[in-house]
């Protein structure tokens, strides 16, 4: 046989010859088991929720109504996913037509949660045992909550929804996403999606936990030696420290803060918090391109920002105020290109003595004010005495207390 012939059978036996392919990435990739389930919950309820058409009203059952699927594997994707679990959504629905009023879409939402892992994240300054988790691109948090803190949340689900709609998504409240519980080996969890608050771009020097109350509100030793520590109010006090975002910034944020906390206070809510993140671009100077563009526009005219109802009367000089808007819109590109999302509040005053950007919003809203916290209110009573600012009060002067402190520190 010539060996033109052998040549030619060899490539025709190459040519039939069936190559197998190795899938590269596993589905659901993540550090932990619980987490792989929560990103296939996440993709099971978005697939889900194309197929049904979303009512113009919402209606009661809507609040009440849940998506639960069981999984029994054997073998699909077993380095990651258990081989048995549970997922179950409260209110898809509910949720799904916030993330609207938030600008969420589902692409960028399922993206987002599923592209890459969700790793787990140290957020211990407080007394919970909560864990919390960020989202790969950091634009979402997602945090474990208590059964206790799922029923609060179903109590005042209808409220906060109704807030949303009137305020059209302009709040400092939680961006509250999904809700989950997953059964992962015979342990229940409960996963709640929320907002960042900070930007996903620039790192966040310093934070604020505020509540307005003097008693037992210092960071430890330990959280203050952290890279990026969460203080609290006597810290900030001790510190002299101040927030200066300019007088009419300030009206403006204190009216839309004012809002949010007289809603929360409507529903007998206290123990809720506002949290700032200070960026410091004089630290964030190692992003070269993306720290320039950041000073850039804060020393702009901001002849790009569309005016909405809270900022048509004010200063452009002064306010840098970031508020809901469509995706598509000047001011939407212009706030996601640099921080990220295009609903975060952020505010800098040109003038101020730093330059920095402030990152402020609501958190921890779902401690009503019931038998326990009354009884907590009389127990630090008696140990503190009834003169000193403990965080545990009725509502209504937990606001007062919380909103006069803030004022203060607000310039």
């Amino acid at each position: 046989m010539s060996s033109g012939e052998s040549s030619s059978k060899n490539k025709s036996k190459n040519k039939n010859k069936l190559s197998i392919k190795i899938q590269k990435k596993k589905v659901f990739r993540a550090t932990e088991p619980l987490i792989a389930v929560f990103m296939w919950g996440v993709n099971y309820s978005c697939n889900e929720l194309k197929h049904v058409n979303m009512p113009e009203l919402l209606m009661p059952d809507d609040f009440k109504a849940y998506m639960k699927v069981k999984i029994d594997n054997q073998h699909f994707n077993k380095n990651t996913l258990p081989s048995h679990y549970k997922v179950k959504e409260y209110c898809p629905l509910v949720f799904k037509n916030m993330r609207e009023r938030f600008s969420i879409s589902d692409e960028s939402y399922l993206k987002s949660l599923t592209n890459g892992d969700v790793e787990p994240i140290d957020c211990s300054s407080g007394k919970s045992n909560a864990r919390f988790y960020i989202s790969y691109d950091k634009r979402y948090i997602v945090k474990s909550v208590t059964s206790e803190d799922v029923e609060g949340l179903h109590n005042i689900l209808t409220d906060y929804h109704k807030h949303i709609v009137e305020t059209k998504g302009n709040t400092l409240l939680p961006h509250l996403l999904s809700l989950f519980r997953l059964t992962v080996e015979d342990k229940e969890i409960y996963l709640l999606v929320t907002r960042n608050v900070f930007s996903n771009r620039y790192k966040i020097q310093i934070k604020y936990d505020i509540k307005g109350s003097s008693v037992d509100r210092a960071a430890s030793l330990k959280e203050k030696e952290k890279d990026s520590p969460t203080l609290k109010d006597n810290d900030l006090i001790n510190d002299r420290r101040y927030i200066n975002i300019g007088g009419e910034s300030k009206k403006i944020f204190f009216a839309k803060l004012t809002r949010d906390v007289d809603f929360l206070c409507s529903l007998k809510i206290m123990d809720y918090s506002l949290l700032i993140g200070v960026t410091d671009l004089d630290k964030s100077l190692d992003l070269s391109t993306e720290a320039k563009l950041l000073e850039d526009k804060l020393e702009s005219d901001q002849d790009n920002l569309s005016p909405t109802e809270d900022t048509e009367d004010t200063d452009d000089d002064q306010l840098n105020v970031s508020v809901p808007t469509p995706p598509d819109s000047p001011s939407s590109k212009l706030a996601y290109g640099l921080f990220g999302l295009p609903s975060q509040d952020f505010y800098n005053q040109k003038k101020g003595p730093k330059k920095e950007v402030y990152f402020m919003a609501l958190i921890d809203i779902l401690t009503h004010y019931g038998l326990k916290k009354r009884s907590a209110n009389v127990a630090k009573t008696v140990k503190y005495g009834a003169d000193q600012e403990i965080s545990t009060v009725k509502p209504d002067q937990y606001a007062k207390r919380f909103l006069d402190f803030v004022n203060k520190i607000i310039q």
